[in-house]
């Protein structure tokens, strides 16, 4: 009897190499999905910011909101529509509107204005709202000397009282302006009428600042001689209100911009 070899069956194993591949490619991509959860959210949109300015502003190629979640301090994430509160600006609930900004600033006038009708300094200060800010005006016959940029003893009172009610939170910012009639002085101490102007503001200023509750970095003090007149120079009246120091109280809006 004749043995028959028999002829062992091979079975088809190509399909492997493909499924291989793709198994491989499914572990890249859960590698990158991974690593991609772990990128910090706050620095990936700082680099898009900066990528975008470079690029000019507008809607840039990483102009849109981050894929990973912000979680809050409860470990939660925020519904869609809720804002997260380290994504708050610092400032932008203490700040004011226009509307409040000068509605404080018209307070802050009345109290000025009641001071000055309850000492009976009326003309010699005057308050006005401009377009600037609060400006108040004192004629430099209630301050100092002819010719002189001290502030006198009876006027250092004047402006410690003043400088209680210029105190507000936060602290406003505040110019001091120093201004002269058109009559030239030439002496050893003021050779010309931008010292006389700078130094009576500065003196003034001086003055306010050592009130504790008055933050010195909010102030600022300058003379303009006799360039900014408010009247003529050709009468007496008009150089008396030409001679005088102006303190303007600027809005939040203005200080910030």
């Amino acid at each position: 009897m004749k043995r028959t070899k028999k002829h062992e069956e091979h079975v088809d194993e190509s399909w492997l190499i493909p499924y291989a591949d793709i198994l491989t490619l499914l572990l890249a991509l859960f590698i990158v999905l991974f690593a991609a959860s772990e990128v910090d959210s706050k620095k990936f949109e700082a680099i898009a910011k900066s990528f975008n300015s470079a690029m000019e502003g507008g809607t840039g190629v990483l102009d849109y909101n981050s894929p990973v979640e912000h979680i809050d301090e409860t470990g939660q994430i925020p519904k869609q529509g809720e804002a997260s509160t380290e994504q708050k600006p610092e400032h932008e609930e203490s700040e004011m509107t226009l509307e409040q900004d000068l509605k404080e600033l018209g307070e802050l006038q009345q109290s000025i204005e009641g001071y000055i009708e309850e000492k009976g300094l009326s003309p010699r200060l005057q308050t006005e709202m401009t377009a600037q800010g609060l400006l108040v005006t004192i004629t430099d016959e209630v301050l100092f000397r002819s010719g002189d940029g001290d502030v006198t003893n009876e006027a250092r009172k004047l402006a410690v009282e003043m400088s209680h009610l210029l105190v507000s939170d936060p602290p406003r910012q505040i110019v001091i302006e120093g201004h002269t009639d058109n009559r030239p002085i030439r002496t050893a101490k003021y050779p010309s009428n931008w010292e006389l102007s700078s130094a009576r503001a500065i003196n003034f200023m001086k003055i306010l600042i050592e009130n504790p509750k008055l933050d010195p970095r909010k102030f600022s003090a300058t003379g303009y001689g006799e360039y900014q007149p408010v009247d003529t120079n050709d009468t007496l009246e008009g150089r008396a209100k030409n001679r005088r120091v102006e303190v303007l109280i600027l809005p939040y809006q203005q200080q910030n911009e």
